[in-house]
């Protein structure tokens, strides 16, 4: 079986733990570098002790030479970073998938509106395939960067996209009300992180405005052709891993939105619409790479209800990346995730 050679920036993180977590045991890979200033030279698997036996590496500083040895670099860094030396990576033949927002927003200026800095190659944005396979599959087989899509935009937009598609719902006045495990906050140090401030505790945050809004908007914006007017309001839960999406449209056409939707996702590997009247819930996607969708009409009304679950650290962050990954390397897109998730 071939074996590709994979390099990883920025691996500290909690995304860069789960990217890890998963590349460890993926039949396919071999990991080339995975690199950090912080923790350059320190093995891997202590700082992840969960990867001792499964990843014999170090850390390492940013290597040219390493990086361009790979066939294929994920940069699990903050925004702003990945901007500044994909160019080089893929001017050596390096394919690219960043995990951060630097190449989701296609207006450059409303890129920089939400993300306060000045983009450092704009050039590069046309060309990123966004990395929602379910969106963009047949593109993201043959793109040399993929922009791995945000967690709470990834169960917004596949709760919603078949409802848009069909033109059964108004697409000025849809509602997204989502909550969040805290490592959706990421690993650095915080003190409106700590236990002792969101354990038994649950707030809504970002309601002015959240850098996810506009690219949910795009999303189901571009692939329907339709203006679509949001209201995005994002929860905090004490919890570490999950995203609850509870998303409301209301009905313009009747229709069969159960069979709509089964119909809609038959064939996707990763979206499981579940029988008419579930409630699905964090724990049943905790550590696996599926959005689980449930469709409510409360009292027979206008209003559809959308639930949709995810890990926001797997398919809301390193296990779409990986799909990515399988579908640019023309690997299985299941391998290295098909797995069931962790109960209890």
């Amino acid at each position: 079986m071939a074996r590709f050679r994979i390099g990883v920036v920025g691996g500290t993180g909690y995304t860069g733990a789960e990217l890890l977590r998963l590349l460890s045991v993926h039949p396919s890979v071999e990991l080339g570098a995975i690199t950090s200033r912080s923790e350059a030279g320190r093995a891997v698997a202590d700082l992840f002790p969960n990867l001792r036996g499964k990843l014999d590496l170090s850390f390492s500083r940013p290597d040219e030479a390493r990086l361009h040895a790979c066939d294929l670099v994920f940069f699990a860094t903050p925004n702003g970073t990945a901007m500044k030396q994909v160019p080089e990576l893929l001017a050596a033949g390096v394919r690219v998938i960043d995990l951060a927002a630097d190449f989701r927003i296609k207006d450059l200026d409303l890129w920089e509106r939400w993300y306060g800095m000045t983009h450092a190659c704009p050039q590069l944005v046309a060309e990123a395939v966004y990395g929602l396979p379910e969106l963009n599959r047949e593109a993201i087989r043959s793109a040399r960067l993929v922009a791995n899509p945000g967690c709470y935009v990834t169960a917004a937009t596949l709760g919603f996209l078949p409802l848009l598609k069909n033109r059964l719902v108004a697409a000025e006045s849809l509602i997204a009300d989502c909550k969040s495990g805290v490592s959706g906050a990421g690993r650095g140090a915080s003190v409106a992180m700590l236990m002792g401030e969101v354990g038994e505790s649950f707030k809504a945050y970002g309601v002015a405005g959240h850098r996810h809004l506009p690219e949910i908007v795009q999303n189901l914006q571009l692939a329907t052709g339709q203006e679509v007017g949001l209201t995005f309001v994002p929860h905090l839960l004490p919890m570490i891993r999950g995203i609850h999406a509870t998303l409301y449209a209301r009905m313009t056409a009747d229709s069969d939105v159960q069979h709509l939707f089964e119909d809609y996702y038959a064939d996707e590997p990763f979206v499981d619409v579940m029988p008419a009247g579930s409630h699905p819930e964090t724990r049943s996607v905790r550590g696996s790479n599926e959005c689980r969708i449930a469709l409510h009409r409360p009292q027979g009304g206008d209003t559809l209800v959308v639930l949709a679950v995810i890990d926001n650290l797997v398919k809301g962050a390193a296990g779409q990346a990986v799909q990515n990954m399988n579908l640019m390397l023309g690997l299985d897109e299941r391998s290295g995730l098909d797995v069931p998730a962790l109960l209890p």
